[in-house]
Order: C-alpha cells, then structure tokens, then sequence
C-alpha cells in the first residue's frame, strides 16, 4: 500500500522543477525601453526596464497605484510581440507582479499577487467559509489597458475568457515532473501530480482565465493549502506554456520562492456539457 503523499512547501516544488526543465530562455527585447500603461479606470504608469531591472511608478491616482515596484526581473516572450514580464518588487515581502506586454498589438494585462501571513494560513477552511471569504488566503488584483497610448472606445482590451472550459490537459515541465489540468468552470480548476515531487497529490484551486490572442491564454491560479500563485501563459498552436510559480520557500514564511516555469502541453480532450454555469 503507498504512503499518504504530502503537501510541500513552493520551495521543495522549485528544487523538484529545476533540473533540464522546459523554461524558455530570457528574452532581451525590452531593455532599455520605457512604456506608459494606461489603465482601464483612466490612470497611467511608467514601466522603465533596464539590463537587470525594471521599475513601474503610478503617473497618478487609481489602480495603476496597485501595480508599482522596483526589482530584478525575468522576461520571456512564448510567443513574437508578446512578452511576460515577471518580478518582486524589492521592500514588498510576500508580493509579486507580473505584465503581459502585447506589443504587437499595443496592449497590457497586469497580475499584482500577495501572498498570505502565517495567520491567515492558519484559519481553517470553516471558518473562512462562514466569515465569507474565500478558501485561499492567496489575494491577486488584475488589470487591463494599452501601451503608450490613451484608451480608446474601441480598444479591444485582453479579457476573460471561457475558451479553456472542459479541457483535460497533460504538462510535462521536465523529465521528471507532469501534472493533468481540468478547468471545470469560470472559477475553479482540478490538478494533479502524475510524476514528480508532488506525485499522488490533487486538488481543486481557484483561478481566472483571460484571452490573449488566438489560441493564447493568461492562466492564473491561487492554492489554498501551500499558498501558491500561479501565472502562466498557455498557447494551445504550440502546445507549450511558459510563466512562474510564487509562493514561501519554506513553512516558516520567511523566505519566497519566485521560480519560471514552462511545460510541452498535451490535450487530452474536451468534455462539453449540456448546462452552463
């Protein structure tokens, strides 16, 4: 009989990852450019990258107020025009951000996560179901706009998306670690480790789903175990993903894990249902 498998820290899962993973090489497309964003509610922010760093600061009040840091970043591009810009804003523990640049099409998505206190972990599952929270403690905002131009009335923003419903899809990051997604609905998805550190271990995560061109998706999850952050960038023409996984290094939560990730997709199939949630 196999033992109970066991939850482990996003560090543990990171060390499990690394050796000859699926990751795509940096890209340097975007140093030493700066971008104006301009946010849906109508406020603005400068995004200035450098060789090791990048740096985005609020032009002025509203959300772009929530997307503002400074720190050493990681830049991929899965797909040409289209660069995922990930980093942690240096002075902000537990905190990470992430930008989508669509350059091609002269747009943004922003995904600003925090991760939880030790406190919050510790509530249980009841109790945060009767205050009417949600599971996770993890928190991420979302944001949307264009790059160095004013919205116009017809912009056609990145937005959410149920495209990805019903699929039943198998993500091979290495040699040694692959796991099996099924988006069951606009909220919530199931996944679980068929090879790897965390073999034997399932659950189901909430998670948000935007559409980024054709057949390219921004996938975002947040566990409500181990306080992980998942962004990830789905391209179901190449069957290939690329993003990061966010989270504590270790149980005493004083240290983060902030590791890329990359994975050769296989879809398995599509289940398609008669109601509609």
């Amino acid at each position: 009989m196999s033992s109970q498998p066991v939850f482990i820290p996003v560090g543990d899962l990171a060390d499990g990852f690394a050796p000859d993973s699926h990751i795509l090489p940096g890209t340097a497309v975007l140093q030493g450019r700066k971008f104006v964003l301009h946010f849906a509610d109508g406020s603005s922010a400068s995004l200035q990258v450098g060789e090791q760093e990048c740096q985005l600061t609020s032009l002025g009040q509203g959300s772009a107020e929530g997307f503002v840091g400074q720190g050493a970043y990681r830049a991929s591009s899965l797909r040409p025009g289209i660069v995922l810009l990930d980093f942690i804003p240096r002075q902000a523990h537990g905190h990470s951000l992430s930008l989508v640049l669509d350059l091609s099409a002269a747009l943004f998505t922003a995904v600003a996560g925090q991760l939880p206190s030790a406190q919050e972990v510790a509530q249980s599952a009841f109790s945060r179901v009767n205050q009417g929270q949600e599971l996770t403690a993890v928190r991420c905002q979302f944001a949307h706009g264009s790059l160095d131009q004013p919205l116009a009335a017809n912009t056609p923003l990145h937005h959410v998306t149920d495209e990805l419903l019903g699929l039943r899809n198998l993500y091979r990051y290495s040699p040694t670690e692959c796991y099996e997604h099924i988006y069951l609905n606009s909220h919530f998805y199931t996944w679980q480790c068929l090879q790897g550190v965390e073999q034997g271990l399932a659950d189901v995560d909430r998670c948000h789903y935007f559409k980024l061109d054709h057949e390219l998706y921004l996938f975002v999850w947040r566990e409500k175990i181990i306080p992980t952050l998942g962004v990830v960038l789905i391209d179901l023409q190449q069957l290939k993903t690329d993003g990061k996984i966010f989270g504590y290094q270790g149980n005493d939560f004083s240290a983060i894990a902030n590791f890329p990730v990359g994975a050769r997709t296989q879809i398995l199939n599509r289940t398609s249902h008669p109601l509609h949630d």
